[in-house]
């Protein structure tokens, strides 16, 4: 199992499962699971609490993708 993280500035906001949208100084957190099952958490820096981002489950058909994932993933949560 790996884990990446990263914080970024979300000025519009991303959607949470739990408590809809949250924004400011944020920090996303993917975990890829040896079955290449990804799962996506996010939270505000310095928080506690983490929340999912909604979606059905996702999967890495390759476990090494999951770096270049995680940063798309940034990219696009930050631009809003």
């Amino acid at each position: 199992m790996e884990k990446l993280s990263s914080t970024f500035t979300a000025s519009h906001g991303v959607m949470t499962a739990e408590v809809g949208v949250i924004s400011g100084e944020l920090e996303l957190r993917t975990t890829c699971h040896e079955d290449g099952v990804l799962s996506l958490k996010i939270t505000y820096v310095g928080a506690a609490e983490w929340y999912t981002l909604p979606g059905e489950e996702y999967r890495l058909h390759d476990l090494r993708d999951h770096e270049v994932v995680h940063r798309m993933l940034v990219r696009v949560l930050e631009r809003g």
